[in-house]
């Protein structure tokens, strides 16, 4: 649950580009999980996961099954797969021309 609520029509739309803008939908090519990504540079990839992809992801329900549980950095690698080839592909564009 947030602790610091956005109020100020400034401060919710820096949020919003921060968060939202310019989000390319991209599936998995394996389980079909769909999230929100924008690639800043070829080293930043920021995605946006749903609960309905988290719940969708063959990789997270296999770690979240485990006696641990899931570390809280764990990444898909079949996503960050799907991810590359929509770059490889052109679906998906590198680079924050806006600053966002």
């Amino acid at each position: 649950m947030a602790y610091i609520v956005p109020s100020s029509a400034d401060t919710l739309e820096d949020q919003r580009l921060y968060t939202q803008a310019r989000l390319t939908e991209v599936a998995c090519l394996d389980c079909l999980a769909r999230v929100g990504v924008k690639k800043n540079s070829e080293h930043h990839t920021s995605i946006q996961w749903h609960a309905e992809s988290l719940a969708e992801c063959a990789e997270f329900r296999r770690l979240d099954a485990a006696p641990t549980g899931r570390p809280i950095r764990a990444s898909c690698p079949r996503m960050q797969a799907s991810i590359d080839a929509a770059v490889r592909g052109g679906q998906l564009t590198i680079g924050a021309e806006d600053g966002y």
